[in-house]
Formats: structure tokens, sequence, C-alpha cells
């Protein structure tokens, strides 16, 4: 029989630092090494999106990786319907996967930063975190975390950036950013 945690919680890892994706990622490993089932959903890293982590992850026993989005970076600018498509199968994969108990934990990446974008609502998304299963553990990531989320949240870290190799016009680096 799977593990099963006691009590589940809502963990938001937010702000402007490096490492809100990678600590969701070391929370999933640190689970997977005790038994827990994991589910990660990206919800602005397409399958074209490289990266590292997918590679390893897969491997894992018990860890499922699933992309949504398009290729490059979405801001404000050059948001277009097929991001908003997107964000709507993530979110419709995350219900699926919360409501599916086969999975302890489960990551939404990136998704506080789709609700900022407006790409998905953000009703929908706290009845999904009210809905959840209570001894499921749910990891958002992203910037701009809604304070509506803040505020369900059960630990909220904030990563600050205070100096950052892009600032030097380094750009990012395949192994260690992503």
């Amino acid at each position: 029989m799977p593990q099963q945690l006691d009590q589940g919680m809502v963990a938001i890892f937010t702000g402007d630092g490096k490492g809100k994706t990678t600590a969701a990622i070391g929370t999933v490993v640190r689970a997977a090494g005790h038994g827990f089932r994991a589910c990660i959903i990206c919800f602005l890293k397409g399958k074209d999106y490289i990266h590292g982590e997918n590679s390893i992850l897969s491997k894992l026993p018990n860890v499922t990786l699933t992309n949504f989005g398009q290729a490059g970076w979405v801001n404000r600018e050059n948001i277009n319907p097929e991001h908003k498509k997107q964000a709507g199968l993530a979110l419709a994969a995350a219900k699926e996967a919360i409501n599916s108990d086969k999975y302890d934990i489960i990551v939404l990446d990136e998704i506080n930063i789709t609700i900022d974008l407006g790409l998905i609502d953000l009703d929908k998304v706290i009845k999904l975190i009210k809905d959840r299963p209570k001894k499921m553990e749910l990891i958002l990531t992203g910037r701009y975390a809604n304070p509506k989320l803040l505020q369900m949240a059960d630990l909220v870290t904030e990563m600050k950036n205070i100096k950052h190799p892009f600032m030097r016009g380094v750009t990012a680096r395949r192994g260690i950013d992503y």
C-alpha cells in the first residue's frame, strides 16, 4: 500500500528571486524518497520548453510531470488565445489529478503568474484548493501570488532577488537555470 500523508498542507513559493520551482522539485524528490506519489503540472512551460528536470524526474518512481503552454516567455504584451487555452488545459489537468486519488503531493508550477496574467480565474483555483483531499500536499509556484492565496496557504516562502547574473547580462545557463 502506498504511503499517505497524515495531513496535507498548501505551500506557496513566490517572489522575484530564483528558486521557486527548484524548491518545489526538491520537495517532490524528498517525498518520492519516502514513497509518496507526486504530480507536477507546469502551467507555462510547454512541451517544447527545455528543462533538465524533465529527464530525471521521469525516471523517478511515483513522479508524473505534465507540461502545458507554448515556447518562450509569456508576459502581458504577448498573450494570445493559445496561452489562455493551454492554461485552461493545465487547470483541468490539475483538477483531474487532485480528484484522482493517485497523488499525495501535487505541484502547480507557475500557477501564480498564470492567475496574475488573467489566463485562469482565481476563484477556480481557490475552489480547487478548498476541495482538495485533506491529506494531499499542494504546492503553488510563481511570481505575483495573489493575496487571497497567500492567506489560504499554510506555508509561504518568498524568494527575494538580491543579486543575479542576469543583471550583468548573463543569460540563463543550461543545467543551472533550466
